[in-house]
């Protein structure tokens, strides 16, 4: 049991890892115009921010911490999809680039929010 715990967690630090670079490449080949950038900028900083939060939940000194990173980086994924799906309904970046991104981000967003259900003892 301890192990498949682990083997997630590494997997799902792996996969929100390789989400991040992915983010990235989108983000850098967008447009220079104005509005561009402004997504540009916000998707970076969010999206940055999921993996962020994520490691420092590893690091947390207590279960109340812990529960607060995991919380961040939930609404990080949400602002994050705002920021996306802002930019594929604007024709801004490749469209199937941004529906698999905001795909894989969904899952990464369902993982979080059922762990901090996990976490809080409501599951």
């Amino acid at each position: 049991m301890k192990n498949d715990k682990e083997k997630f967690k590494k997997e799902f630090k792996a996969r929100v890892y390789c989400f991040i670079l992915q983010l990235v490449k989108f983000i850098d080949k967008l447009s220079n115009d104005m509005s561009s950038q402004v997504f540009a900028n916000q998707m970076l900083r969010s999206g940055t921010s999921i993996g962020a939060n994520y490691i420092e939940a590893q690091a947390a000194s207590s279960k109340k911490d812990f529960a607060n990173f995991f919380h961040y980086a939930l609404k990080s994924a949400n602002e994050t999809k705002f920021w996306l799906a802002l930019c594929r309904d604007l024709g801004k970046g490749n469209k199937e680039e941004a529906r698999i991104l905001l795909e894989e981000l969904t899952e990464i967003a369902n993982i979080l929010g059922a762990s901090l259900l996990t976490i809080k003892g409501k599951k």
